[in-house]
């Protein structure tokens, strides 16, 4: 009777799910098919003023844009320039302000927008160093003169802006060259083609060329890694990378803080606007599911990104619970017994601190701060600052359990010639556990859904593989739901697990 019980819960708690579910699309797909229709009334810059903007966070375009605020413009800031583009389609903003050459990539995929003729700013990019690394500032500046001069620079931006969809040249290593004078790290932002962008699994774009071949003027081998645009020039500052590429310009307020190169390429800033027409793409297609996850193998960045998330998942928790365990032991022991007060109030002092602070700000104050210098792996700081962050709330779990056994058991215990470590060990944990399993399994869950912020360090988990996939196809229902898809179906299946757990704990103690 309780199987066929439980079953019945199983099908409607489905039937329930799969209702929310239609509903959602439906809606969804009502909101996708009425959106794109209704025409920008931002014709100019002097419609800025009163207007709604979407520009990606920490770019020009957001300084130059926030300008407009003291007449009234609300700026609305994106991680990425493809979320600003789907907030526009959406109906979400008026318009974006964002660099020339990523947003023709934009309006050439989506038929709805168009770029104002009014150049909003004019700009020139640079590479950007630590303001201690001025040697390594003048070794590039005397590559990029050496490229500049013997038409290497143009011939790679023309390659990419030239319009050409097979184009002529592309900058390949020499195949004499031999790197012996270490790594070049170089911090990046994927999402801005044509200058660095996602293909077929590899960074590539204008600035990924350019910094080969200074590197392989400098005898370097190259390392590319990929964050968030606003964590580009603390990457750079605090040691995680030697320079910064990535369509960066040229500011006063920057230069408070990095260096920069001698520009090596012009640009400006535009206005996307949507121009009232149709894009005329189904909602849900074949053509849509093989442009997001089977085109240039993109579904290879999910599969990629969930077995990051699952490494970091797993080994956080192991550590999360070690960790939690010894602390909620501890924190019981010191608090019984009356001794070692100070140990006590350390731990209640760290599980304050790590209770008390957001994830996201202890994932990057480990990585930017505590291995400011180190070299150490993106995923192990991920584990470190996932496990300590869960291992505060295990111990409070634990902790309870303990607590919620009697009194008397202890004393039982300790009457049958058992010391304090046995009785904990043998009657105390085995029936806390019991107690608190629930609990746990809910903390190992959230645990899972939080690495979905390790993107902040440019680690390619789940949520991030999403990110590439909409950056390159600027779609934002089907890489989402995805993802989504993919966390629920993970979570349902832990979630099973653990009430086959549990019930087969309960019919053990019958």
């Amino acid at each position: 009777m309780l199987r066929k019980s439980s079953n019945g819960v199983r099908i409607k708690a489905f039937a329930v799910v799969l209702m929310v579910t239609t509903i959602l699309l439906t809606f969804s797909a009502c909101q996708w098919d009425s959106s794109a229709q209704t025409k920008s009334d931002v014709h100019g810059a002097e419609d800025l003023k009163s207007a709604t903007i979407g520009v990606q966070l920490g770019t020009t375009g957001d300084i130059y844009a926030s300008d407009y605020k003291k007449d009234g413009a609300i700026i609305v800031e994106y991680n990425k320039g493809a979320d600003a583009i789907q907030a526009l389609k959406k109906s979400k903003v008026d318009c974006v302000v964002i660099d020339e050459q990523p947003a023709k990539n934009f309006v050439k995929q989506n038929a709805d927008l168009s770029i104002l003729d009014e150049a909003f700013a004019v700009e020139e990019y640079a590479i950007c160093f630590a303001k201690s690394n001025t040697e390594l500032r003048d070794k590039v500046n005397s590559a990029l003169a050496q490229i500049k001069d013997n038409g290497t620079l143009d011939s790679i931006i023309d390659s990419y802006i030239s319009g050409k969809d097979n184009s002529t040249y592309q900058y390949i290593s020499q195949s004499n060259t031999v790197p012996t004078n270490g790594t070049l790290t170089v911090a990046t932002n994927a999402s801005f083609e044509p200058y660095e962008y996602m293909e077929n699994g590899k960074i590539c774009g204008i600035d990924i060329d350019v910094s080969q071949a200074i590197a392989d003027i400098l005898g370097m081998e190259l390392k590319v890694t990929d964050m968030e645009f606003d964590s580009i020039i603390t990457a750079v500052s605090s040691g995680k990378a030697d320079m910064g590429v990535s369509g960066i310009t040229i500011t006063d307020e920057r230069k408070k803080n990095i260096e920069f190169s001698t520009p090596y390429t012009a640009a400006k800033q535009v206005i996307i606007v949507r121009n009232g027409t149709s894009d005329n793409n189904a909602f849900l297609s074949v053509d849509k599911f093989k442009a997001n996850f089977l085109d240039e193998g993109r579904w290879q960045y999910l599969a990629q990104g969930l077995l990051t998330t699952l490494q970091i998942t797993l080994l956080a928790v192991i550590m999360g619970i070690v960790l939690g365990f010894l602390i909620a032991i501890g924190r019981v022991s010191c608090e019984k017994t009356g001794k070692y007060k100070v140990l006590n109030w350390i731990l209640k002092t760290y599980l304050t601190i790590i209770r008390g602070t957001p994830t996201m700000i202890q994932l990057l104050i480990i990585y930017y701060v505590i291995f400011a210098s180190s070299s150490i792996d993106k995923v192990l700081v991920a584990v470190i600052a996932f496990g300590l962050n869960s291992s505060a709330y295990i111990a409070e779990i634990v902790r309870s359990g303990i607590e919620s056994i009697s009194e008397g058991q202890f004393e039982a215990g300790r009457s049958l010639g058992f010391t304090y470590a046995q009785t904990m060990r043998h009657f105390i944990l085995p029936q806390a556990i019991k107690n608190v399993l629930p609990a746990l399994g809910n903390e190992l869950i959230v645990l899972l859904k939080e690495t979905s912020i390790s993107g902040y360090i440019g680690i390619m988990d789940l949520t991030r593989g999403g990110d590439y996939i909409r950056s390159r196809t600027y779609d934002a229902f089907l890489p989402l739901i995805v993802v989504a898809l993919i966390y629920l179906a993970i979570v349902s299946i832990l979630s099973a697990l653990l009430g086959k757990l549990e019930r087969r704990l309960k019919n053990d103690d019958k």
